[in-house]
């Protein structure tokens, strides 16, 4: 076993026992357990079962995300207030400010990136399952996880539309598994770019399409596709089912995100506002940790720059300035 093995050991493990349990119940019902469908079949419940898992850290993700837009106007006001100063004391007090409003604005930076970071092995381990399927099954390396030599021989057998799962585009002579091959890299590279597209029109703010960030965005739209084509063509038909399951998972979750989780200012809050108020309802959408949050704040600045000004003006009483 590899270093890299190693290192993703216990989510192969994991993602293993999920597919060989899968295909231990499909076989119970009825379906052979040579049969390329049976394997279709675990594969997709797999993509499924992981995704649903991981359902609740997306939410926090997004509701996280939406927050930290929320409170973006805010954040620019401590980034001016102290732009330029490079002393200690006021990189500390800009920490401070900055921490304490994501604080109480029940926002964290760091919960946009987490539930990525911990999706990242599993699909890494799952890739790694599906892609070697074929040299375990020859015995040329060892079986990883529960997915056994014997299981992995059963996978090897089986085909779908006379394609093997385990044939790629790329290594193998068979017209089937070409043709095969090259429907699940177009719609692959299709679902991929329709997923990146609704999120640049519907989700994003024009303040925020205007930035050199999202023009970079925009021509990743178009390369990834193209990317997903050159590399798909020396997947195994098995890893091109999971990756396009995987991927109309990913643009039903974000269709469902858009209309009933819209970022601010976008024309898909626009819309979801306008859907609200037909049905009557209020249109809430992600809310901060306090919902009146931004108005206490604001009343607080505003009595900062009252007091601020009073003491500037300094007024005097009528009696001093008759004595003097």
């Amino acid at each position: 076993m590899g270093f890299f093995d190693t290192l993703l050991f216990p989510f192969i493990w994991f993602d293993s026992a999920i597919l060989v349990g899968l295909e231990w119940l499909l076989t119970r019902m009825g379906l052979p357990d040579t049969s390329g469908w049976t394997w279709v079949l675990a594969i997709v419940g797999l993509v499924v079962t992981l995704r649903a898992l991981l359902t609740p850290l997306m939410i926090r993700q997004i509701k996280s995300q939406r927050r930290l837009q929320i409170v973006q106007p805010e954040l620019m006001k401590i980034q001016a207030k102290y732009k330029g100063k490079k002393d200690q004391a006021s990189q500390k007090a800009f920490q401070e400010e900055t921490f304490g409003l994501y604080r109480e604005a029940g926002a964290n930076p760091f919960g946009a990136c987490l539930p990525i970071l911990i999706q990242m092995p599993f699909f890494f381990a799952l890739f790694r399952l599906l892609n070697t399927a074929e040299t375990v099954s020859r015995g040329e390396i060892e079986p990883l996880g529960l997915f056994t030599q014997e299981l992995a021989s059963k996978m090897a057998g089986s085909e779908i539309f006379g394609a093997g799962l385990t044939s790629t585009f790329l290594h193998d002579q068979d017209l089937s598994a070409k043709i095969l091959s090259l429907i699940l890299i177009l719609v692959m590279s299709g679902t991929q770019f329709i997923t990146s597209h609704q999120l640049m029109r519907q989700n994003m703010s024009p303040e925020a399409l205007n930035s050199p960030m999202a023009r970079q965005q925009q021509i990743l739209i178009y390369v990834l596709p193209i990317v997903f084509a050159v590399t798909g063509v020396n997947f195994p038909v098995a890893l091109l089912i999971y990756w396009t399951v995987s991927n109309f998972w990913t643009m039903g979750q974000q269709f469902f995100v858009i209309r009933n989780m819209p970022a601010p200012n976008t024309p898909a809050e626009e819309k979801y506002k306008a859907r609200m108020a037909r049905k009557g309802k209020s249109a809430l959408g992600v809310q901060l940790k306090n919902p009146n949050f931004m108005a206490e704040r604001e009343a607080a600045q505003a009595q900062v720059q009252a007091r601020v000004a009073g003491q500037r003006a300094q007024p005097k009483s009528k009696k001093r300035r008759k004595k003097r």
